[in-house]
């Protein structure tokens, strides 16, 4: 069976039995490496609604403070629209950070789902590459830039749990087909 049957084969598989078994899918990473690139990418792939975290943060702040108990409200939301979409058997896409193990583990304690139905896609680029996408944003949800890069880098706690890290520098169809393959096969 060539590669393209195979993934249709699954992705059909898949759209049968995700109507019983929705999933939601962490995407995390620093700023600039991709996230919400591929999370787009990805919606049409599994039939999925990305949450972004940026784009609820300008939705409730006009001038975003980034404060802790802002922060704790967007992630809230976040999860909120989550778990209201799991529970409609949308699949579903959280495009945010998640800079902090216990932001990772507040998915499932506040979903309250099993393990196997939340995967966590870590995406990750090299530093020249996040500096030059973060130079050449201009109408964008995020606000962060280089200097924010650096100092979340030092703040990033890496995915203990079970993930799927991918270099976002030069991703190309047939590698998010083989993204979406993998993710399949572990739920």
């Amino acid at each position: 069976m060539d590669s393209n049957r195979k993934f249709e084969s699954k992705f059909l598989h898949y759209k049968i039995v995700g109507w019983l078994l929705p999933i939601v899918l962490m995407i995390c990473g620093l700023p600039g490496v991709g996230k919400s690139t591929v999370a787009r990418q990805l919606a049409p792939l599994i039939n999925g609604v990305v949450i972004s975290s940026d784009e609820l943060r300008k939705h409730l702040f006009r001038k975003p403070k980034y404060r802790r108990r802002d922060k704790k409200l967007v992630y809230d939301i976040l999860l909120l629209l989550a778990k209201y979409l799991y529970k409609a058997n949308v699949n579903c896409i959280l495009d945010a950070t998640f800079s902090k193990e216990k932001f990772r583990h507040e998915v499932w304690n506040k979903l309250g789902l099993p393990t196997r139905q939340v995967r966590i896609i870590e995406c990750v680029c090299p530093e020249d590459i996040v500096e030059a996408r973060l130079n050449a944003r201009k109408l964008d949800y995020s606000d962060a830039d280089f200097s924010v890069y650096r100092k979340m880098k030092r703040m990033y706690e890496p995915v203990k749990q079970e993930h799927i890290k991918i270099d976002t520098s030069s991703i190309s169809k047939v590698e998010l087909r083989s993204l979406v393959s993998n993710i399949l096969q572990r739920s």
